[in-house]
């Protein structure tokens, strides 16, 4: 009974094979006989190629100031609409004057009351003087003059500081913009009992220039800026180019400059804080947008540069074709290094002589005859940069 099962499975067994035999033996005709498949092909750039590295980063205004009123009262008057831009010194609430101008008026008349107390007793102080000349009073009275005088100067030295007082928080009735900047949506209306010192009125901030931060890990900080590097500041051997994309995959057109790292990394994360400065003339970024930084500053020499398309992955594999000798298609095993815009670097498995295949590799094989139509990255559309730009609207 065994020895017929056994001699069963072997049957079943070489009729597979025949069969994979047969298929493999007809799969190779009909490539034989098949006409040559259309590609396009390009040649494999070698130059030297600088290398970015991506973190995600946040908009930030220069400069934001919460302006608090200085006096307490009812605003009684808006100048501003939350959103617009305002001017150094432009005007912005009226905080009601009534209390503060009732309050200068009366200081004004203390100071004068006092004032003309001192006076009397410059008149008193003086006839006593001449009296104590001719023996006619005695010498206490003067002294006792004199420092009723000083005491009456006193009193009017305090006045007028009151007096001073009181005009300062009649002119903070007004309140003015402390700088150039924009105005956040979120002011109070008219009516509102602002309370000095704690009513938040409107909040401003500078538009240009914007800081762009990121964090960025110990590796990378001493890759960017360690011995032998570039410092914080973008300078030693060269500058470090930063550039964002911002959220709809478009580059922001102007370049910034690193201006800012923070002191030590943090001890949560490990990372350095830093702090990128961006041209913004046209306001396009706005504090609270979220961007991709890209730091490039290592350069490497005679990279091996193929299209992302071109790269094929099979499993654990990855490969390319190109374009054989004899005019077929071969494939080759590659190692992969960074992207670079619409390439990576490639560090092992091909040559600069080698045209890779960039086009038509839908049901293409190895080994098969090719019709190659040989393009280049411009007419292809393939670029080392990023993505494309935003305009610089106006």
């Amino acid at each position: 009974m065994m020895n017929g099962k056994k001699k069963l499975l072997g049957m079943a067994l070489s009729a597979m094979l025949a069969a994979g035999v047969l298929a493999g033996c007809g799969g190779q005709q009909a490539q034989q006989g098949a006409p040559a498949t259309p590609v396009k092909a390009m040649k494999v750039l070698k130059q030297d190629t600088p290398l970015t590295s991506e973190y995600a980063g946040q908009v930030r205004g220069q400069e934001e100031v919460k302006i608090l009123p200085r006096v307490s009262g009812a605003i009684v008057e808006k100048y501003v609409q939350g959103g617009q831009f305002v001017n150094e010194g432009q005007p912005l609430y009226r905080i009601d004057p009534r209390q503060y101008e009732a309050a200068v008026l009366s200081a004004q008349a203390d100071l004068a009351k006092s004032q003309a107390t001192l006076d009397n007793a410059l008149i008193d102080l003086q006839r006593d003087e001449e009296l104590l000349a001719s023996a006619a009073i005695s010498e206490q009275t003067v002294t006792t003059q004199r420092a009723k005088v000083n005491e009456y100067a006193a009193v009017v030295a305090a006045n007028e500081a009151l007096l001073q007082k009181a005009n300062d928080n009649l002119d903070d009735t007004v309140v003015y913009a402390p700088m150039y900047g924009r105005l956040d949506v979120n002011d109070v209306a008219v009516g509102t009992y602002a309370t000095s010192g704690q009513t938040a009125l409107v909040t401003v901030g500078t538009v240009d220039p914007v800081y762009v931060q990121f964090s960025i890990s110990e590796t990378e900080y001493l890759k960017y800026f360690g011995l032998g590097q570039k410092n914080a500041s973008g300078s030693g051997e060269g500058p470090i180019m930063v550039s964002i994309t911002l959220t709809d995959g478009n580059m922001y057109p102007q370049k910034g400059r690193i201006v800012q790292a923070d002191r030590a990394l943090s001890e949560n994360t490990g990372t350095l804080t830093m702090k990128a400065l961006f041209p913004n003339p046209s306001g396009i970024l706005l504090p609270g947008m979220f961007a991709r930084v890209r730091l490039s500053g290592e350069t490497v020499p005679n990279a091996l540069l193929v299209p992302q398309r071109a790269i094929q992955q099979v499993l654990d594999k990855t490969f390319v074709l190109v374009v054989g000798d004899d005019g077929k298609s071969q494939a080759r095993s590659v190692e992969l290094g960074p992207k670079v815009g619409s390439y990576y670097i490639v560090t092992r498995g091909i040559t600069e002589s080698d045209n890779v295949i960039v086009e038509g590799l839908t049901k293409l094989q190895d080994g098969m005859e090719l019709q190659v139509t040989t393009v280049t990255p411009d007419q292809m559309g393939f670029t080392l940069e990023a993505s494309p730009s935003v305009s610089d609207r106006k």
